[in-house]
């Protein structure tokens, strides 16, 4: 009998990946550009009206002619701002880093031992203390206002960056936030720590901390904005000028009898330049490290 020829299947042709037109990808673009300079150019114009009236004449500002610019810059308002003798501007600009400073730092440490103690120490009621935390934020800052301010009056605080620092050490909020970012940092690292003999403080002292240094960065960029931006607390306690914050001074350019505007907006640029440097510097850390507590939403 003859042979049958064997019969081949086909070469399997390899099956090239579909490619997914998107319409409009030109249009969509320049669409996405249009939008972010807008939104660029709306969140400009008051910076834009800061420095423009800053360098103004308060009849410029108040004047019905507008103009896009002073004809004639006046860069005596600087000297103005720093030599005026019931404002001492200069002062309260380094009572504000100072109490800034330490207030960033101080809520750190403190809120950062609570959050820790609290997503990571076994304590029965643990819990409890958590919903005790949560609790505070609940209570408006007016009903604990008069008992911490008779507190720290019959300490002898008034006047004194202890006064302006230490009421506000403890945040419930960032405890809050410390405590959630802990809770999804890794174990393993701790265990290992552990077995080379180190307690709770050292593997939150050399391993945890060390790890966690853009959520530390996230956390001290809105702390120090707060401490910075802080108003009423240090209104009550730097009663002389010499304890005054850049807040407190810029509210003695507006009172009942006068309004100076060019100083008004000369003081208030000064007093945001340390902001912005700072959230510059810092902005990168900012959403992620809000984005690592695991908040949603």
């Amino acid at each position: 009998m003859p042979e049958v020829p064997e019969v081949r299947d086909p070469a399997p042709q390899s099956k090239k990946p579909r490619r997914v037109r998107r319409g409009g990808g030109v249009m969509s673009s320049t669409g996405l550009y249009i939008a972010t300079g807008m939104a660029a150019f709306f969140f400009l114009i008051p910076f834009y009206l800061l420095v423009r009236n800053a360098l103004s004449t308060d009849l410029e500002i108040t004047g019905e002619n507008w103009k896009f610019f002073p004809t004639d810059i006046q860069w005596g308002n600087i000297s103005e701002l720093f030599n005026d003798g019931t404002v001492p501007f200069a002062q309260s600009l380094w009572n504000s880093a100072i109490v800034a400073t330490l207030h960033t730092v101080g809520v750190l440490l403190v809120c950062s031992l609570a959050g820790y103690g609290l997503a990571r120490i076994p304590y029965k009621h643990a819990n409890k203390v958590f919903y005790a935390v949560l609790g505070t934020l609940m209570v408006p800052t007016a009903v604990t206002f008069v008992p911490s301010f008779v507190l720290v009056s019959s300490l002898g605080w008034v006047d004194t960056y202890r006064g302006l620092i230490i009421p506000g050490l403890f945040s419930g909020f960032t405890c809050f936030l410390f405590r959630q970012y802990f809770l999804g940092f890794p174990k393993e690292l701790e265990e290992a720590a552990r077995v080379d003999g180190l307690g709770y403080w050292g593997a939150y002292w050399r391993i945890v901390v060390p790890n966690s240094l853009n959520f530390f960065a996230a956390m001290a960029t809105i702390t120090f904005i707060n401490g910075w931006n802080s108003f009423l607390w240090p209104l009550v306690i730097g009663q002389s000028p010499d304890a005054w914050t850049v807040q407190v001074a810029l509210s003695n350019y507006m009172t009942n009898q006068t309004v100076v505007f060019h100083m008004i907006f000369m003081a208030t640029a000064f007093s945001i330049l340390p902001l912005v440097f700072v959230f510059l510097f810092l902005q990168r850390w900012l959403v992620q490290g809000i984005a690592q507590t695991g908040i949603k939403g």
